[in-house]
């Protein structure tokens, strides 16, 4: 398994890179925030990425996609984590897509799947039911009435569920309320009739929101996989977007370090540069080992999941808890350099901060997943 880009993963991340810091730095995250903008994000600029294909990477060419793989999906989301770009790339591209592709019925992928690459159509999962992470901790009902699902609970943390035209809401149909035998997906429209969605501005500006479902009539034919069976699909995907949120939290702590680097080098302290000081060398150095050791692991979590899906879990959960440190330890880090600026809203290193410590508890924080990874190890 190679961890290292081939030609064409360069070609891609470089025209990332280049789009991205032209059509949506940091400056248009403030800009959303400070304009209170009612989607989080600018449409017209996930117009030009879908366009692109960047929401259609993962897709196979037969649902129009670029079969890129994931890895190819993972440099243009490393990309955006330099930026903070605000889209429904993960939500909906990376979450959402693999929903479909790994569950769908052949008619639910030739109507969703080319809808998800143009851009025509975002989803958002609605799994969380407290503030941890518990994936198979669901109180959220499906019970059967005819040949519909009724729909009855409470979700929160919707990563952009106020702006997706679908949800894929996990619901028990069956069992306990911590077993995984049980689940099922359910795909539903939004503004179905007994939906009450509330969005929540998150403390890095992007969008979430808290969802209340009270008998949504949900028809069988609208179910992703089979009833009492969503867990084989819910994990996976669950793991595709650990290792996706994981590209974005590097490109976070890349571009977090080394606009930190460049900060040592102009601070004039006592006379000299306080990258001068042994002290903040030694601290430098130490950032850099972290990055380059999470890059291996991220680049082959990335790999597995088209090359060796049987060592997904495993991956997933050591680059999401290791990325979960990188990115903590580089942007504190880099607000205690910068000094008090380094919390002042007119430097953008604020931001960083901001973004790490909500992508940390994105699909499970630290602890979660050292515990997930020794359980997967047999301690």
């Amino acid at each position: 398994m190679a961890l290292v880009l081939n030609e064409e993963q360069r070609l891609l991340q470089d025209t990332a890179k280049d789009f991205l810091s032209k059509y949506a730095p940091i400056a248009s995250l403030r800009k959303l925030r400070d304009e209170h903008n009612p989607i989080g994000y600018d449409p017209d600029l996930w117009l030009q990425m879908t366009e692109m294909g960047w929401a259609s990477v993962i897709l196979p060419e037969a649902y129009g996609g670029l079969e890129f793989g994931f890895l190819g999906l993972g440099v243009v989301l490393e990309e955006s984590g330099r930026t903070l770009t605000a889209s429904p790339l993960f939500a909906s591209a990376v979450v959402g897509a693999s929903a479909v592709l790994l569950a769908g019925s052949e008619q639910q992928k030739q109507m969703l799947l080319p809808q998800i690459a143009s851009g025509d159509l975002t989803l958002a999962l609605a799994l969380e039911e407290s503030h941890h992470h518990r994936p198979t901790h669901i109180a959220t009902t499906a019970n059967m009435q005819g040949d519909d699902f009724v729909l009855n609970g409470n979700k929160c943390f919707v990563l952009d569920g106020h702006s997706a035209d679908k949800l894929i809401v996990v619901a028990r149909s069956s069992g306990t309320e911590s077993d995984s035998v049980g689940l099922t997906l359910l795909l539903v429209d939004r503004n179905a009739k007994g939906i009450n969605c509330n969005r929540i501005i998150m403390a890095d500006s992007r969008n979430a929101a808290n969802i209340t479902f009270e008998n949504v009539i949900v028809p069988a034919g609208d179910i992703l996989g089979a009833v009492d069976k969503g867990w084989s699909i819910l994990e996976p995907v669950l793991d595709r977007g650990r290792v996706a949120i994981a590209a974005e939290m590097m490109g976070c702590a890349l571009e977090t370090f080394e606009r930190t680097v460049a900060y040592l080098k102009e601070r004039e302290q006592f006379g000299v540069k306080i990258g001068s000081f042994q002290a903040l060398q030694h601290r430098a150095a130490h950032m850099q080992s972290e990055l380059e050791l999470c890059r291996s692991v991220l680049l082959q979590a990335l790999s597995t999941v088209d090359d060796a899906p049987e060592q997904l879990p495993l991956l997933a959960s050591l680059a999401k808890a290791r990325l979960n440190v990188l990115v903590k330890l580089v942007t504190n880090e880099a607000v205690q350099m910068h000094g008090g600026i380094g919390v002042t809203d007119d430097l953008e290193i604020g931001f960083f901060l901001k973004r790490a410590r909500v992508a940390m508890q994105i699909f499970g924080d630290t602890g979660f997943h050292k515990d997930r990874y020794a359980t997967l190890c047999g301690y």
